[in-house]
């Protein structure tokens, strides 16, 4: 099954670091990067923009600048995680968060959405869409 995790973190602090200080943190993230893909269990991942460039679409005409949520710590990255259970993925972020101490990350679990298909609301814990 597919897991997302996404990173979260102090954007402030981050943006702070020199840039060997951000190079020794991608090292050790790097570390993690070549076991999980060696396992076939990492895919893509991205370390996302500043949020002072983020736009929020909250409908039509209405778009606001920034973080869309009242928080300390922002969504900087994600990792698309393959792994068959929820604990091996809860695992796999146990080890990002080794290498990378400052981070937090939340695992959740992707549900494909394929037009014209139920979406299986079993993994939503909801049972099943016939």
């Amino acid at each position: 099954m597919l897991y997302a995790m996404l990173a979260y973190h102090d954007e402030d602090h981050v943006q702070s670091w020199s840039e060997a200080e951000d190079a020794a943190l991608m090292e050790q993230l790097n570390e993690v990067h070549e076991r999980m893909g060696s396992i076939g269990a990492l895919g893509p991942a991205a370390r996302l923009g500043a949020t002072t460039k983020a736009r929020t679409v909250r409908g039509k005409g209405f778009v606001t600048d920034g973080p869309f949520v009242e928080t300390k710590e922002a969504l900087l990255g994600f990792y698309i995680l393959d792994f068959e259970t929820l604990e091996e993925a809860v695992k796999a972020a146990e080890d990002f968060k080794v290498a990378n101490p400052g981070a937090i990350y939340e695992i959740r679990p992707i549900v494909l959405f394929r037009p014209g298909k139920p979406i299986p609301l079993s993994d939503f814990g909801l049972g099943d869409v016939r």
